[in-house]
This record gives structure tokens, sequence and C-alpha cells, in this order.
């Protein structure tokens, strides 16, 4: 008999989904640019609050949010695409999906880094500019603009991939866990802890990252 398990606490989810609307919305703008490099800008500090948010998340969050849940060895990885699944590949990150998740964390954290030290030469730039040279600005914005916005672009197609694979051949919907939190598991696994301590917990955490990139961003005013 399947257990309706907490699997994603509201953290966790709300990170997730609003990732997702600022990462859509730094193509966007990107693309568009112009009076839209203000918003690109904007959504790019909001993109470094939230990876910093659940980098510090990976470690106090719940069981499942939890970076040591998903770190697996290479023999668990190749178990797992041999067919011979263990029961918590089945309830949070599976090893193909974890590399999905660790592979976006990174190339974004790059990404809105490197966008930290870019300039376009015309009417943006950002913060920390004047902590580098004119040649490591150049060399940053070329990887920020020619580079690195297509490598999360393909992570994130391949992302969505994923989700439409699972969901067509092997009958298993990984929105529906991220939007309600729950799922149901055969096997007897631990809950993720999400009561109102640990959600004002993450709301604290969260602030104090956001006060982290606003100190870093005055550093270039």
């Amino acid at each position: 008999m399947a257990n309706i398990v907490r699997v994603w606490d509201l953290p966790t989810r709300v990170f997730h989904w609003m990732l997702f609307v600022c990462v859509a919305t730094l193509v966007i703008t990107g693309n568009v640019g112009g009076d839209a490099m203000t918003w690109h800008f904007r959504a790019g500090y909001a993109v470094l609050t939230l990876l910093l948010f659940r980098l510090v998340w990976g470690v106090i969050g719940g069981h499942w949010s939890r970076f040591v849940t998903f770190i697996y060895s290479p023999a668990s990885v190749l178990n797992y695409l041999r067919g011979q699944s263990k029961p918590e590949h089945l309830v949070g990150h599976n090893p193909m999906g974890a590399f999905s998740v660790f592979g976006l964390l990174a190339f974004l954290l790059l990404q809105v880094s490197t966008g930290l030290f870019s300039d376009d030469e015309i009417s943006a730039s950002g913060p920390l500019t004047r902590f580098v040279s004119g040649a490591t600005v150049s060399q940053l914005t070329s990887y920020h603009t020619q580079v690195g916005k297509w490598v999360v672009l393909l992570l994130v197609l391949l992302h969505i991939g994923a989700i439409i694979f699972y969901r067509l051949k092997k009958n298993e919907n990984l929105i529906k866990p991220m939007l309600l939190g729950d799922k149901e598991i055969e096997a007897a696994v631990p809950a993720s802890k999400d009561t109102v301590g640990t959600r004002l917990l993450a709301f604290a955490v969260l602030v104090v990252c956001g006060t982290c990139v606003a100190y870093l961003v005055k550093l270039g005013t």
C-alpha cells in the first residue's frame, strides 16, 4: 500500500518556481536589451539570492532537499541505469535528476557571477566591473553573453525534456510533487520536515542571502 510522504518542503518548492520565473525573466530581458536590462540585472540579483539560499538549504533543509540525499556513488548511478533502482531513487532526485540539479545550480551560479563583472559597452554594466581589469571584464562578458547563456538554456531544456520523458514513458508525474509537496511511495521512507518553524527558518535564510547580495551590489556603487 502506497504511503503519502512529504518529499518537497514548502521552501524548496517556492525556490524552484521562483527560480523558474527569474531565469525566464533573464532570458527574455537579455534578448530584448535596452531598457529591459534594468530588469535583467534585478532578475540576476534575485537568482543569485535564490542560489545562495539553495546552497544553505541543501545542508539544513528538509530531508529530501539536502544534497547528501542525492549525491550518489558511481556504482549507484550504474545500477540505476541498468534498471536496478533503490527505494530512495524513486523519492527525491534520482541519479540522473541529481546530475541535472547540480549542473543547473553550478552553471547558473557561474552565469550570474560573470554577470556581475560584465559590460555591454552601451548602457549596462555589472556592479563589480570596477574591481577587475578591462581585459577580465571583456573575457567574463564574452563567456556570459556567448557561452554561458547557451549552456544554461541547454540545461533548462534538458531538464524540461526529462520531465516530459518521465511523464510520457514512465508515467511518473514530477511536477505534481513539486507543486503540492507530497508523493505516493510504496517503500517506508522518511518524510521531509515541513513545519512553521522550518518555514520561518527558510525565510530568515533567504533574508540573509538577499542582504549579502544587496551588499555585494552596493560595493560597486
